[in-house]
């Protein structure tokens, strides 16, 4: 019998776990991208791209596409995300894994400012001028036109659109994994002294934070949001072990139960 799966991704974790799961002849992956980046790295499985209409309109499409398991593998600042998929799983009756990186944590020599909102994180870097290296999506810069008075480098995957309310801004596009040496060199290049980070963890973009620590440079960093209570990995391999372990009957209850 083969099970659907439905992945929520966005992340090169959710790509790779898709990898791993496809393989398997009991499965059936499809790939669920928000689209919010213009052009998406190549996945290697069935993608369905947009948004399905909240939590209900989640639970509606697990119903009617028979998935079986619903595996949350979105950004850890996709709180909204993950907050409808739970709900979803829930309504629907389907059960829900969730891969959830671990963060970062502050070691000897860094300089971190922890705030909970991008908003305090403008308000942190002061009323003095400074150049400020904003490592965030494009989504998440528009509230930094609050503190004008700053040089801002900002880099992205997609064009930030429209740019950014200030008079002092420069655009970088770039897509990780990003190296520490090469960190250094763009910090040292555009003579940084603050950068704006979330912690999204893993290593991908983690130059930046050692770059910042060897510069001796201030980070402020946004906290994680709260994610919802739902069974998890840290890694992708991890998840998929459970998987393997347990066989997705193991998670899929009967379709009485189910209300199906």
């Amino acid at each position: 019998m083969t099970h659907r799966i439905l992945i929520l991704g966005g992340t090169t974790e959710a790509r790779q776990l898709a990898g791993k799961l496809i393989v398997r002849a009991d499965c059936s992956v499809t790939l669920s991208l928000a689209g919010r980046t213009e052009s998406p790295v190549a996945q290697g499985v069935p993608v369905r791209t947009g948004g399905f209409g909240g939590a209900d309109g989640l639970a509606a499409y697990l119903r009617e596409m028979s998935v079986d398991l619903l595996i949350d593998a979105t950004h850890p600042y996709a709180a909204q995300i993950s907050a409808n998929a739970a709900q979803a799983a829930r309504v629907a009756g389907v059960p829900i894994l969730a891969l959830r990186r671990p963060g970062w944590e502050p070691v000897e020599g860094d300089r971190w400012t922890l705030v909970d909102t991008f908003g305090d994180a403008a308000q942190a870097l002061g009323s003095a001028p400074r150049r400020v290296f904003l490592a965030l999506g494009r989504q998440e810069v528009a509230v930094f036109k609050a503190a004008p008075q700053h040089h801002y480098l900002i880099r992205s995957v997609d064009s930030v659109e429209p740019k950014l309310a200030v008079p002092d801004a420069n655009y970088l596009l770039a897509r990780g994994p990003f190296r520490e040496m090469d960190e250094r060199a763009l910090l040292e290049k555009h003579r940084i002294d603050v950068v704006v980070s979330k912690n999204s963890g893993g290593a991908a973009t983690y130059g930046k934070i050692a770059a910042a620590r060897a510069l001796g440079l201030d980070v402020v960093m946004v906290r994680r949001p709260d994610l919802p209570e739902v069974p998890s990995a840290e890694t992708v391999e991890q998840l998929a072990a459970v998987v393997d372990q347990f066989g997705v009957d193991h998670f899929v209850e009967p379709a009485a139960e189910r209300g199906v």
